[in-house]
């Protein structure tokens, strides 16, 4: 029989089986492979039986030859060196103007790297964000490409076939730039993740230790949240969570060590923006906050001996979510807004043409992060293409005013009652900070000058032009450099 593939699939794992199968749905024959052949079999066998349109295949020689000219290889591995020797193992089967994608969650460096190596060597390539899980990569992810621009056309109409759709049609896949510009963006959807998850669990600590509500109670908080301005994914599975049931009828959530495991793309996120100079720190105090609740036998020690307040509330319950509910909305804004900072930082480093509204478009179905609340990141961006940040937009700007008093109450009773909520907090002070006209750094500047001779810029002379002070009378005249960020 010859069996010709549209495209051909490497990796088994579960992402990859559902990718496989939902391609098969949307018309398209695939070859599969796996390094552990058993899996090849055992995939025929079960989840692909009786779809005589996916290949099983023992060997590479014989999954290549499987695949139509120009041959499309896409690699649902493990990222880092997996994807790298995935690499090598495969290229001596394909030839000039063939395809490799790499589906896996790689570091944008490696896909910039793997782009220019390939693209010597006549193979485009592809490193593509998949964001949904399992089941939106079964049902339809959120797919964000970048690589070389040539690859796009050979794959869009499967990618765009199989990705997440929004209610009114929309498909949540475009191209997104050059080299590592579509991994740049998907560890950026994780970190703001990061940073939504770590708010919401905020809200629940504040709602359960500080008010003592009970799961009951709390889930119907977040089935009434989901109704609204907060509505998505993350919501929604914190509302079924709350209310699902151990086999002894307690909730189980309750059962569940606190301490929380992670990847790796909050920490790229945040390392990014350190070197891009750009303060995202929600989605910095969400990784720390994971790193603490990791030192668990360390906190329970502690909390033998640290003594601190012992939470209370007197006050209108029923007025105090709500207060909980619009700092959330508020904080969730500044996130966004932090993490489109760096996308456009990032942009400007490395030369990258990112359409901002098309972003938020690629997020609004298929992610973790999906919510009705990009549907106005994308309009805020098409009205204002070079919009610098989202908290200048006329929407979100008056959603922030209306939420502001109660964003204040809720983190100044949290610090009173001892609770911790680091990313409502920082969120706070970021938004505080940026519309702040003048700062204390100022001082810093003094400081870093009297010790260091770094310099510094007077407010009654240009921009760009240094001075450094002799302010002990001892130091000279010499200055150092300085770092600009």
């Amino acid at each position: 029989m010859n069996r010709q593939a549209d495209i051909g699939l490497i990796g088994l794992a579960v992402m990859g089986q559902n990718l496989v199968l939902n391609m098969n749905d949307h018309g398209f024959s695939v070859a599969v492979y796996n390094r552990t052949v058993s899996k090849v079999e055992d995939f025929i066998a079960d989840a692909a039986a009786g779809r005589d349109t996916i290949y099983g295949a023992s060997s590479l020689e014989e999954f290549t030859g499987m695949l139509k000219r120009p041959r499309k290889v896409m690699l649902m591995v493990k990222a880092g060196d997996v994807v790298d020797q995935f690499i090598e193992m495969v290229l001596p089967h394909l030839e000039e103007g063939d395809v490799i994608i790499d589906g896996g969650n790689s570091h944008f460096p490696d896909t910039t790297r793997r782009t220019r190596y390939l693209q010597d060597k006549g193979i485009l390539y592809i490193g593509t964000g998949v964001s949904g899980g399992e089941e939106g990569a079964r049902t339809g992810p959120s797919i964000m490409p970048g690589g070389n621009p040539e690859a796009w056309p050979l794959v869009k109409d499967i990618f765009q076939a199989i990705a997440a759709k929004t209610d009114t049609g929309e498909v949540c896949c475009d191209w997104v730039g050059e080299e590592g510009a579509g991994h740049y963006v998907k560890m950026v959807h994780n970190g703001i993740e990061y940073g939504d998850m770590q708010l919401i669990n905020e809200a629940y600590h504040l709602m359960k230790t500080g008010l003592g509500m009970d799961y009951d109670e709390m889930h119907e908080v977040f089935a009434s949240w989901n109704e609204g301005e907060l509505d998505s994914y993350l919501i929604e599975i914190t509302r079924d969570i709350l209310a699902f049931r151990d086999e002894d009828g307690e909730p189980l959530v309750e059962k569940i060590l606190d301490t929380a495991g992670q990847k790796g793309t909050g920490k790229w996120t945040g390392i990014s923006s350190l070197e891009l100079g750009v303060p995202v720190t929600l989605i910095g105090e969400a990784v720390y906050s994971r790193c603490l609740s990791a030192m668990k036998d360390e906190r329970v020690a502690a909390s033998r001996i640290l003594k601190g307040p012992e939470p209370s509330f007197s006050g209108d319950r029923a007025a105090f979510i709500e207060d909980i509910r619009q700092a959330l909305l508020a904080a969730k804004i500044v996130s966004y807004a932090q993490g489109f900072m760096l996308m456009r930082e990032a942009a400007r480093e490395m030369g990258w043409n990112l359409n901002y509204g098309g972003i938020a478009l690629m997020w609004r179905g298929g992610c973790i992060i999906r919510s009705a609340f990009l549907g106005k990141i994308k309009e805020a961006y098409d009205a204002q293409d070079d919009l610098s940040n989202l908290l200048l937009d006329d929407y979100f700007r008056e959603v922030i005013e209306r939420c502001q008093d109660s964003w204040r109450r809720v983190t100044a009773w949290a610090a009173t009652q001892g609770l911790p909520a680091p990313a409502l907090a920082t969120a706070l002070n970021f938004y505080d900070g940026y519309r702040c006209g003048r700062l204390p750094a100022n001082l810093l500047q003094a400081q870093r000058d009297y010790f260091g001779a770094h310099t510094y810029e007077r407010i009654d002379r240009e921009r760009g032009e240094y001075f450094h002070t002799n302010w002990t009378g001892k130091g000279g005249s010499t200055s150092a450099s300085t770092y600009q960020v």
